[in-house]
């Protein structure tokens, strides 16, 4: 078997470093910069810096779609607001902005509903990816800045753990609503009637 020449060998398998050199130096991104930011990859803000996310497995993507399915069926049939799922940018802090898995907005709260991004949402789902900094991201991370945030119902999906947290908010912080596992239902706090099964959620099916 032959192969075609690389016209330039010497650099064959070294990262295109120079592609940095198109974007700011960490420490000095904007909110521009960020949201102009044209990829398939998702990719976080945080205070001048960004974060590029793993790309999710297929496993973590059937159970958010399986969860978005659910939530929008739920959502729409009774005219509350507006269910969408990542990629999509949410202000959390003044200088962050996130990508929840899904994220849900009643209908009075549409003017928070931007085309780029939105400010904040009424309830967020993260499913939780492996690794350690991923784990404490979603278990650590945003548990706090969402809260911080104001967001009132936070579920973590935990496939490792084959459970969902959900989150209610109270007084600033987030208190346990309730914890689910093999065999049960999660239930909404916010969204009253809306009950996911957790092994289908995990099962993505």
């Amino acid at each position: 078997m032959s192969t075609v020449p690389a016209r330039n060998g010497k650099d064959i398998g070294k990262p295109a470093w120079d592609i940095a050199k198109l974007y700011p130096a960490q420490g000095f991104w904007d909110e521009d910069d960020y949201l102009a930011l044209n990829t398939n990859w998702r990719v976080e803000f945080d205070d001048g810096s960004i974060e590029v996310l793993p790309m999710p497995t297929t496993a973590h993507q059937l159970t958010v779609l399986f969860l978005y399915r659910m939530l929008f069926a739920f959502v729409s049939s009774r005219k509350l607001g507006t269910v969408l799922a990542a990629p999509l940018p949410m202000r959390t802090l003044k200088t962050k902005y996130r990508e929840p898995d899904v994220l849900f907005l009643f209908a009075k709260h549409q003017a928070r509903r931007g085309n780029r991004f939105w400010q904040g949402a009424d309830l967020v789902m993260e499913v939780v990816s492996k690794g350690k900094k991923e784990r404490r991201r979603d278990l650590v991370l945003k548990r706090k800045e969402y809260a911080a945030t104001g967001i009132p119902e936070y579920w973590i999906v935990d496939p490792l753990k084959s459970e969902v947290v959900v989150l209610q908010l109270s007084n600033g912080q987030y208190v346990v609503a309730g914890r689910y596992g093999s065999g049960q239902k999660v239930k909404s706090v916010l969204l009253r009637g809306f009950e996911v099964d957790v092994d289908a959620a995990l099962a993505g099916e």
